[in-house]
């Protein structure tokens, strides 16, 4: 397992720039037995043209079997244990929206969700109402929704999602170890927030109540009669890109909870205007800025959740068609992946392995690799190995790492 440590000690200045383009949601699976995946069916000349320039391989996020989460999915692909150094989705969705966060509060991930009379959850989602439908309803909850001895603070993000956070008003301090009140599927009841310990007890009775209040407020709604909960935590404490690294990292990417990771990170940030066209470009005004880039393409994953086989095709064939636009700026090292899979087949997050690619035309050592998808990957000389193994990859190829020992 790579040791931050041993990378930092080793840190030259003198080494190149490295790219992570992160296809959300990468890894698919396929239709059909036997049949192909979204990567395989997408038409993608320029990442089978890096393939080929390069070193390719599989990634397993945390570890074989376990499903990853967007934020610890993340975590592994720049270096960071996610089994020790997890950070929760509440603190990376206000984080995301700059939302100071003081020490002490708990923050959450909310959605607005569809509930029928049985209290069954029919959509998770609500319908993916708009971001100004989203503030209306965060509005109404605001005006709702009272606790005792703490204070309810509400915030949009975008569409149906939302942050809750916590604050204690003086007496004492709100545990966050707190389960979801999301089932991450629909067909089934919301789960009952319960307390991890002892000290997160208080905080499990506040969001019981929460809940309570918020059904009550929303009852009159016609797709967003409801809410779940997740992701509940306090702001950890974790190196930044510059203490594990030594570099300048920026991050470009348009949806919240990612510019959260990058705002814990150190990570300066930039919000495009949308499409890997002005992600690109982005990435292009601030090249003479920074050492490190991660550029995030969210509709790979969004797509392969709403179980759109060929929607997540196109996305992996739109962010292709930008590679040339993001060589033309002579990276380093460019690597290419996904911080979990999707499967179209299975409409949610799945534990099967990631493929990577690393492109480095000064100092990579190519496999017989022909072309990206998840079979070919299998031959590739990066192997099968874990995620958090790529940033030491990637900072040796670009020469920012020194020898070890005598």
């Amino acid at each position: 397992m790579t040791d931050q440590r041993l990378l930092r000690d080793l840190h030259l200045d003198t080494g190149g720039t490295i790219v992570f383009l992160v296809l959300d949601g990468l890894g698919g699976r396929e239709e059909v037995p036997g049949g192909p995946t979204e990567l395989e069916v997408a038409v993608t000349p320029h990442l089978d043209r890096l393939a080929r320039e390069g070193i390719t391989g599989s990634l397993d996020i945390v570890q074989p079997g376990i499903t990853p989460g967007s934020g610890a999915g993340h975590l592994a692909l720049f270096g960071y244990d996610p089994l020790e150094q997890l950070v929760e989705r509440g603190v990376l969705s206000a984080l995301g929206i700059d939302f100071p966060l003081e020490a002490g509060d708990v923050a959450a991930r909310g959605n607005f969700c569809t509930m029928d009379a049985d209290g069954t959850i029919v959509d998770r989602r609500a319908g993916r109402p708009s971001s100004e439908e989203g503030r209306r309803l965060v509005d109404l909850l605001r005006r709702s929704v009272q606790l005792e001895g703490v204070e309810v603070l509400l915030e949009p993000v975008k569409e149906h999602r939302f942050v809750l956070v916590l604050r204690e008003r003086g007496g004492r301090p709100l545990g966050a170890d707190v389960s979801d009140s999301d089932p991450h599927r629909p067909g089934v009841a919301a789960a009952e927030p319960r307390a991890g310990s002892e000290e997160s007890r208080r905080t499990a009775d506040l969001v019981r109540s929460f809940l309570e209040q918020a059904g009550e407020a929303l009852a009159g709604e016609e797709r967003a009669n409801m809410v779940l909960l997740r992701g509940f935590a306090a702001r950890p404490d974790l190196p930044s890109f510059d203490e594990a690294y030594g570099l300048s990292a920026c991050a470009v990417a348009d949806y919240p909870m990612y510019r959260g990771l990058a705002a814990l990170l150190g990570m300066a940030r930039t919000e495009p205007p949308g499409g890997p066209e002005a992600a690109i470009a982005s990435v292009a005004d601030r090249w003479q800025a920074h050492d490190f880039f991660f550029i995030h393409h969210k509709k790979t994953d969004s797509t392969g959740e709403d179980g759109d086989f060929d929607g997540k095709t196109a996305q992996i064939e739109a962010a292709d068609a930008v590679i040339p636009d993001l060589q033309a700026l002579e990276p380093d090292v460019l690597v290419v992946t996904g911080d979990h899979s999707t499967p179209a087949s299975l409409a949610a997050h799945s534990w099967h392995p990631v493929p990577v690619l690393l492109h480095a035309p000064a100092t990579v050592r190519r496999d017989a690799v022909t072309g990206f998808g998840e079979r070919a990957v299998t031959a590739g000389g990066l192997g099968r190995r874990p995620a958090q193994d790529l940033m030491a990859l990637a900072l040796a190829h670009a020469g920012r790492l020194g020898k070890y020992g005598a």
